[in-house]
């Protein structure tokens, strides 16, 4: 029994626990690390520039101005759905600022699903949470994420960031 015990803690010690488990660059490149926001939400939604929910930018940053102390909002650029966002980080971030007036957090480009998804997004769509795990289906999913690090609610991306059904956990 002792021996399966070590083993099992063995197997699972490299798992990650929460977010902050996780190594990430911004879109300059630069590290970035989650636990930082220790003790506030986080709003984690995987972005892109020419997409048809592409105006809940305007959106994500209201929510990110509105709720500022105690939710951040956290944007992932990815170019997994038909080619929505190809551009570099200098242009996604020209976009987002100049566009939209982007000022939340947004991270370097990444891969959300597929052989070379990002380790986060691997975590994210396979953590427990009451709505729904599996692969993102497309461009503006929402992770919320509580003051702990722990995914708590997982959203479609018709889910508009100011709607009730995000707001009533903030």
């Amino acid at each position: 029994m002792k021996i399966l015990v070590v083993f099992l803690a063995l197997l699972f010690a490299g798992a990650p626990s929460s977010v902050y488990d996780f190594k990430l660059k911004n879109i300059d490149g630069k590290n970035f690390d989650l636990k930082k926001y220790k003790g506030k939400k986080l709003l984690i939604v995987n972005v892109a520039s020419k997409c048809g929910y592409t105006p809940q930018y305007t959106d994500l940053q209201k929510l990110a101005d509105t709720y500022k102390d105690k939710l951040v909002v956290i944007g992932f650029p990815a170019n997994n759905f038909g080619g929505q966002e190809p551009g570099t980080a200098e242009e996604i971030k020209t976009f987002c600022s100049g566009k939209y007036n982007v000022t939340f957090p947004l991270n370097e480009k990444v891969s959300v699903k597929g052989d070379d998804i990002a380790p986060l997004f691997k975590y994210l769509t396979e953590a427990e949470n009451p709505d729904f795990t599996g692969e993102i289906k497309w461009n503006f999913e929402k992770f919320l994420i509580d003051e702990n690090g722990k995914l708590i609610h997982r959203f479609r991306s018709k889910v508009t960031p100011m709607s009730e059904e995000i707001t009533k956990y903030l």
